[in-house]
């Protein structure tokens, strides 16, 4: 069963930024998008490139070391592009991240 892990307040992420977490042995970041937040790991699939550090343009995310970009939204279906997505929850302005076993 995946653990929801309280990563902090959601006002600590303006609008536009992602912001790096660490969710146990996970490191995500995550992505305020007009008040909507998404969380993915913060590590790039190509070379290990902090996510939380790039550059957004809507949903997408695009690494600052070689220029890869990831949409950040959870979708249904694998985009098999090596990039993990998690589900936030926010409870009375708390920002909560949902880490797999």
């Amino acid at each position: 069963m995946p653990e929801l892990v309280p990563i902090g307040s959601a006002n600590q992420i303006p609008n536009g930024e992602g912001k790096a977490f660490t969710c146990g042995k996970h490191r995500v970041a995550v992505f305020n998008i007009d008040g909507a937040f998404y969380a993915v790991s913060d590590s790039c699939p190509h070379a290990g490139g902090p996510l939380s550090d790039g550059w957004l343009d809507g949903t997408e995310v695009t690494c600052p070391w070689h220029g890869w970009s990831f949409d950040v939204k959870l979708c249904d279906e694998d985009p098999k592009d090596g990039l993990c997505r998690y589900k936030v929850q926010i409870e009375n302005g708390e920002l909560k991240v949902e880490i797999p076993d």
